[in-house]
């Protein structure tokens, strides 16, 4: 039958017709302009009209949803502490490279100081991914939820600064709690793990030191006991007084080349005689064994 499916759609568009006055009358004034009757025309249980009414209604947003970056300040004693350093990881992993930083260099030395003196976005190039705020070592720069940024001049008004792009750590709060309470957490523990780390530095220093000693002073003791025996053997002996022989042959000062090569060639040979009692030694020490 020809019309057939015109006939369908006709009957939806008149279901749809009637229930939303009868979704209306069920509902009264919380149906339109209310999270609740947003709630409801976006469920499944809904019947009759289930449009938004925007701009007046606004769907919420989900809060993974991403749109252009923001920095964010934290307020200590009534000011603004930024938590970018300008270290310049957003700009380098960002795919349009929209993102371009100036950074703070201290007037006196010129060297650099962790601080952005300025900060540019063109969101007019800003494909929303977040790789910056997934990047940011500091969780300096996040994704925001303002997407009404409709302008005439776009030169003029869509190349955001430092100014625009900051807003307090509150405000990300607001739109991102689980994600603030999640990074906040970490944030705690390391600061605990570092002032632990600080206290008992503090308190095992002395310790440490004590036993550093005391494992020093073990060591002395056992290369006293291990020459020792060494040193009373004949061989040692005949070593010990060879070179001492040699030395006061060398603070002889011989007046010629062939009494130094002497003395020289007479130092060597106290010191080949010492090793070789000293092997004898250990070898003796562990035949003992």
């Amino acid at each position: 039958m020809y019309g057939k499916g015109i006939w369908e759609g006709l009957k939806v568009t008149l279901k749809h017709f009637i229930m939303s006055y009868v979704d209306d009358f069920r509902w009264g004034r919380k149906r339109y302009y209310t999270p609740e009757g947003i709630a409801h025309r976006r469920s499944p249980d809904t019947a009759g009209i289930f449009t938004v009414q925007y701009p007046d209604e606004k769907l919420p947003v989900p809060e993974e949803f991403r749109f252009i970056p923001f920095l964010i300040y934290d307020e200590v004693d009534g000011q603004q502490k930024d938590r970018c350093t300008s270290c310049g990881i957003c700009a380098k992993v960002c795919p349009p490279q929209c993102i371009w930083i100036v950074q703070t260099n201290d007037p006196e030395t010129g060297r650099p100081i962790p601080e952005p003196q300025e900060f540019f976005i063109d969101i007019d190039i800003c494909m929303n991914c977040g790789f910056c705020a997934e990047f940011c070592p500091f969780d300096a720069i996040k994704m925001d939820h303002d997407y009404e940024l409709s302008v005439y001049d776009r030169h003029e008004n869509n190349i955001f600064n430092k100014a625009r792009l900051s807003k307090p750590a509150s405000y990300y709060a607001s739109i991102r709690p689980t994600n603030y309470e999640r990074e906040e957490a970490i944030r705690r523990e390391k600061e605990a793990k570092k002032a632990a780390r600080k206290g008992g530095g503090a308190r095992g220093g002395g310790a440490r030191a004590r036993r550093a000693a005391g494992k020093g002073a073990a060591r002395g003791r056992a290369a006293q006991a291990q020459a020792k025996p060494a040193a009373e053997t004949p061989a040692a002996q005949d070593a010990a007084a060879q070179a001492a022989a040699a030395t006061e042959a060398a603070k002889g000062k011989p007046s010629s080349s062939e009494e130094a090569r002497k003395a020289r060639l007479a130092r060597a040979r106290a010191r080949q005689a010492a090793r070789r009692a000293q092997q004898q030694s250990d070898q003796d020490e562990g035949g003992g064994e």
